[in-house]
């Protein structure tokens, strides 16, 4: 078995998810205006990690898919996340990591998905139950076009209309492949035909679940650099499907895509088994001859890609990510809705922002750092807040 370090796998995920030098992630480091080329820009992050997840949370001046972008994308003009999703065969949205933007590619590999989902996870056969709903829904979307979110508020049919089951019934349909979410206006869902949303070839197309099992795990590891099986399988969600994963990690193994490869923390006097694709073996050996800039500082989105996995960040980065939306006020330690920043390969910092935009303004609640505190990790946190104030629009107020 192939081993690597907890330095070489930290950079390893930091190169692979584009916060070292752009080109190891295979992406640019500017995305200018809102024009063709910045837009491809967005769209190479989200390939690389295969998923764009989605937030409804703006407190901080941005939401999540924003955050994400512009913490790889430098001079990223902040309408452009907003309007990212567009029936133009590119992305589409669905239950990928969390609700996400995806590449268009990926939509037949998600077939066994949507078959899970023809009774909805959460409600059950809610279409089953709700047949008038249903019907009214696919009719209005069929006659009248697509459906936004902010219609269903008025669709009041002779008293047997409820919104909330409403709403229920609409996001079921979509969840289980009826419909889809044509674009998001206002981050509001606009829903229409699916056939009118996704190319043709892709919509007549299933890939097998052993084969999209496949093709998952391997997206996931190429986001990650290293990982555990776990981590793979989390990263889409794979749930009740230990053996199958087992078996498409087997089979991608024989055919040489993936090796095992053990995280040796001498630290801790432990280690945890893995997998790596073999170029990325040889990545992280080139990196750790590589010197990061501690002075670079970035923040990141609470659900960026290398932060949602708390277990991983603790093993990496030595950092306890937390996120207290959902803890009472006195309860929380850090804030209500904290965002890391990161320097070079550390995390070395976390600050609560508060944006006010009819000021033009983002207040710093609340600045903790890492104790030790590294040095540069002030300047980090003003260059960090400074970035993202360009992006946002918005003048930072408070600091370190």
């Amino acid at each position: 078995m192939e081993t690597i370090d907890r330095r070489g796998a930290r950079r390893l995920a930091l190169a692979r998810a584009g916060l070292l030098k752009p080109r190891w992630a295979g992406f640019p480091s500017r995305a200018l205006g809102i024009g063709a080329s910045a837009r491809k820009a967005c769209h190479r992050v989200v390939d690389q990690f295969g998923y764009l997840q989605l937030d409804t949370v703006s407190i901080a001046g941005a939401r999540s898919h924003g955050i994400v972008l512009q913490s790889r994308l430098e001079d990223l003009d902040a309408g452009l996340p907003e309007t990212l999703l567009r029936p133009d065969g590119v992305l589409f949205e669905y239950w990928g990591h969390e609700a996400s933007w995806l590449p268009m590619s990926l939509f037949p590999v998600f077939a066994f998905r949507r078959a899970d989902f023809v009774h909805h996870p959460w409600w059950g056969d809610v279409v089953g139950a709700h047949p008038q709903i249903a019907d009214e829904v696919r009719r209005r979307i069929r006659d009248d076009g697509p459906l936004r979110s902010l219609d269903l508020d008025g669709a009041n049919r002779g008293g047997w209309w409820n919104l909330k089951v409403a709403n229920q019934v609409v996001t079921a349909l979509w969840s289980s492949g009826e419909i889809a979410v044509r674009e998001r206006v206002n981050f509001q869902r606009t829903y229409d035909l699916v056939e009118r949303v996704i190319p043709a070839p892709l919509l007549d197309r299933s890939v097998p679940e052993s084969e999209a099992l496949e093709i998952l795990l391997l997206a996931a590891l190429r986001g990650h650099g290293w990982a555990p099986a776990g981590t793979l399988s989390r990263t889409w969600r794979l749930t009740r499907r230990a053996g199958a994963i087992r078996a498409a990690l087997g089979r991608l193994r024989e055919r040489g895509a993936i090796v095992p490869c053990r995280l040796v923390d001498e630290s801790a006097g432990r280690g945890t088994d893995g997998w790596i694709r073999p170029e990325d073996l040889e990545l992280a050996d080139r990196l750790l001859r590589v010197r990061p800039r501690s002075d670079r500082g970035v923040l990141l989105s609470p659900f960026d890609p290398v932060l949602w996995e708390r277990s991983r960040v603790r093993t990496l980065f030595g950092f306890d990510q937390v996120l207290e939306i959902f803890k009472p006020r006195q309860q929380r330690v850090y804030g209500y809705y904290c965002l890391p920043v990161l320097a070079g390969e550390h995390l070395v910092a976390r600050v609560d922002l508060k944006a006010n935009r009819k000021a033009g303004t983002v207040s710093v609640l609340s600045c903790h750092f890492e104790e030790p505190r590294r040095p540069g990790a002030v300047e980090a946190v003003g260059t960090a807040l400074g970035r993202f104030g360009a992006f946002a629009g918005l003048e930072p107020l408070g600091g370190p």
